[in-house]
This record gives C-alpha cells, structure tokens and sequence, in this order.
C-alpha cells in the first residue's frame, strides 16, 4: 500500500504538466543536421503547423554535427518536459554502433514519438556504362572484378545497405565516402563511381536528366515517384529493406500523455494536404502510428545495424 501511494504521489506532478502542457512557453525542434538538408526541411515545415495546432510557438534550432549525435545527445540531456524535441533522421539507428563514445544512450535516455516516414535509396549507375540492370552488376562485381560505389558517407545507412547486400551476394564493391549527397552527386553525374546510392530526394532529378541509370531501390514496396524501378526483393534478395528515415524523438523520461499528445498532432499535420505534398517533394511516403510503434522501429534499426557494423568490422572515419 505504501509503495502504490508513493508511486500515484509521484505520477500526480506529470500528470498535472501533462493536462497543462504546453503552457509554460515555446517548444524547441531541434533540427539534428544543419540548415538545408532534409532533417532542417521537415523540421521548417512541422514547425507552423504545430504552432497553430498547440498554441505555443515552436522553435526550430539546428544543431549538426557527428552525423546527428550532438543534437540528439542535446535532446537526451534536456528536460523531460515537453519543450525540447528533436528531429532525427536515420543516422540515428546508426550512430551508436559507428560512435561507442557517444555521450548517451539511444534506447534508454531517449523515446521516439513519432515515425515521420521513410524514403527508399536508390542504387544507380552512370548512364554511360554498361550497367542496365541488377543483374549486370552482380555480373560485373564478381570473379575478381569490382565496382566502385559513392555514398554520402561512411558509415551511412546507405553504406551498411551496400555492405550487407554485396556481403550476401559475395559481390567486390568498393567503398567511396562523400559528405554529403551533393558532392556525391557530383562524382556519380560525372562518372567517377560506377553506382551510387542515395535519397530519392537527391538522386531523382538526377535520373530525370538521365544522367544516372536507376537499378533498384532499397524499400520493401516500389516508390510511387519511381514505379520502373524495382526492389532488392524482386531481384532476388527476399526481406531486403534498408530505408531512408525521419522521426520525432524526445527525452526518455517525457510523460507519456505529452508524447502522445505530440504525436497525435504530428500525425494529424502530415495527413494535411499541404504538408504531405511537400514531404512528397523530399520523396518521403508518410507514416502514421503510434509511439510505442515508432519506438519499435527505431530499436530494430538500433539493432539491425549495429550487427552489421559489428560483423563487418566497419569505423567511423
């Protein structure tokens, strides 16, 4: 009886915050990648419609660096209020595992509130080569031959994608790090990497121009951006899926009836036609859910990677 009375004198205080929440003052995005990407994009434009929606003005903050990780720790080491937020994108599923010494910890001082959505990668190759289909690359990767392949960088998601595939297909692919998807554009268009692999958002203007040829792409399901385009697991990689991804997350111990508040919110914002046409343009395919749905994700993320970064042997630069 004393440990039940101490526990609801305990919950009395959050649940309080929770009824009056978000009253006390501005709410903080903060943007985990700095300003222009698409992390900062889908941060700018959930930042109005939230306003409007919980009365508060919300402000976006960026604070890049170490592929997320410094605002994400920033989140972690916030209070659990309801006035700090982070937005994340799927570095961070990778970042524990490419980052030992980071300075908290993704599944106990964090919660997810959201899964925003997903994007597929696109594997292309330069339009010039002889590189027509899925099938000509693993031809063209094997009996002691290679191909190189550019990414936005290492460790990315679109680097362990690759070294998961080429791993289960006994394929000689070669690593070329960027940073970032322009420079890695660049190189690709130009014809310095056989293949890339990147966003929709950054590779389709680019297959548009039919400068780069596209070969698969990297979701469970076709993009309906890139119909033509098929997936691994119609190309004989059965449950292959490593998709480009945004979430809303918030420090672990946030009570639970302000994350789910904001995540109703979000999911009623992206459901707005304006909203959704322009996540659209970032290629992303909205998703609607619940938090313990979205937390369940990032945690299979969290440990889908770090296997493969553990099995590979693969560091940070």
């Amino acid at each position: 009886m004393l440990g039940a009375s101490l526990l609801g004198s305990l919950a009395r205080p959050l649940a309080a915050q929770a009824q009056t929440w978000p009253a006390k003052g501005p709410i903080r995005l903060v943007a985990v990648f700095p300003p222009g990407g698409s992390v900062d994009q889908v941060s700018r434009v959930l930042a109005p419609v939230l306003q409007q929606a919980l009365g508060q003005t919300v402000v976006v903050e960026n604070k890049g660096g170490a592929s997320g990780a410094i605002g994400t720790g920033e989140v972690a080491r916030a209070e659990p209020d309801g006035y700090t937020w982070g937005v994340v994108f799927d570095t961070h599923g990778v970042n524990p595992a490419m980052q030992p010494k980071i300075a908290f910890d993704t599944k106990r001082d964090l919660t997810t509130a959201v899964l925003l959505g997903t994007s597929p990668m696109v594997i292309s190759a330069h339009a010039d080569l002889p590189l027509k289909s899925w099938g000509d690359v693993v031809a063209g990767s094997k009996g002691g031959k290679s191909l190189t392949y550019g990414t936005i960088g290492n460790g990315s998601l679109g680097h362990l994608a690759v070294t998961m595939l080429s791993r289960s297909a006994g394929m000689e692919l070669v690593h070329v790090p960027y940073k970032g998807g322009g420079p890695l554009m660049q190189d690709a268009i130009a014809g310095h990497v056989a293949l890339s692999i990147g966003s929709v958002f950054v590779a389709k203007p680019h297959i548009d121009s039919g400068r780069i040829r596209p070969l698969a792409v990297t979701t469970a399901q076709r993009h309906p951006s890139l119909p033509q385009v098929p997936t691994l697991a119609e190309l004989g990689f059965p449950n292959f899926e490593a998709p480009a991804w945004w979430a809303v997350i918030a420090p672990a111990k946030t009570p639970a009836a302000i994350v789910q508040r904001m995540n109703a919110e979000i999911n009623k914002a992206i459901q707005l036609p304006d909203v959704a046409e322009k996540l659209a343009k970032q290629g992303i395919l909205v998703n609607i859910g619940t938090p313990a749905q979205a937390q369940a994700f990032v945690e299979q993320q969290l440990d889908t990677w770090a296997k493969v970064v553990r099995d590979n042997g693969i560091k940070a630069d």
